[in-house]
């Protein structure tokens, strides 16, 4: 099994940026798409973004408007989450998760245990 580890997690004003990253354990990471998915209290799990096996590939979520990025360096076995222009409605838990390149996700097999990403007024 995979192991996701999420960090860069925090507080952060309206306008500001985190970089969130996502620490894989897998001798076999480079293997897996990867993607972020977020959930606000009382909300379902929703897309944030994705990005493929060699990192080509990237796809994101209607809601980020260019805001985001998404990379990944398999030398590392990480895969990170850059975020700008942060809005408080961005507030919510952010897994990173590993399994096939989609915006589905039931697509993923493995999860992290959640990085919490706040954005104040």
């Amino acid at each position: 099994q995979v192991q996701l580890v999420e960090s860069g997690g925090g507080l952060v004003q309206a306008g500001g940026s985190l970089r969130l990253s996502c620490a894989a354990s897998g001798r076999t990471f480079s293997n897996y798409a990867m993607g972020w998915f977020r959930q606000a209290p009382g909300k379902e799990r929703e897309f944030v973004a994705a990005i493929n096996w060699s990192g080509v590939s990237t796809y994101y979520g209607n809601f980020v408007k260019g805001r985001f990025t998404i990379s990944r360096d398999n030398a590392k076995n990480t895969v990170y989450l850059q975020m700008s222009s942060l809005k408080p409605e961005d507030t919510a838990v952010y897994y990173c998760a590993a399994g096939s390149y989609s915006s589905d996700l039931r697509d993923y097999d493995y999860w992290g245990q959640g990085t919490q990403v706040t954005v104040s007024s």
